[in-house]
């Protein structure tokens, strides 16, 4: 499964950057295309965004990469600070 996620981020950044390049240097006399073009950019930021986080959770989870550290909290504080 980490392999198609990991293919899939792939296949979407490399949507995110053709289609982005495409809505930039369209002729802005053709609206609809840049539309397009900026929405399917859109659409491969956010899926490029989804499996990165999901790859990086899973290497985690998995013990391939070291969890963040986070800061203790202080004693006697409560959570909300």
């Amino acid at each position: 499964m980490a392999k198609l996620i990991a293919i899939l981020n792939v296949v979407a950044w490399s949507g995110f950057w053709a289609f982005g390049y495409l809505a930039l240097t369209t002729n802005p006399d053709a609206a609809g295309r840049m539309v397009i073009a900026v929405a399917l950019a859109a659409v491969g930021a956010a899926v490029g965004l989804w499996a990165w986080f999901w790859i990086v959770r899973h290497s985690e989870e998995i013990g391939y990469a070291p969890a963040p550290r986070r800061a203790r909290p202080v004693e006697g504080e409560d959570a909300a600070g």
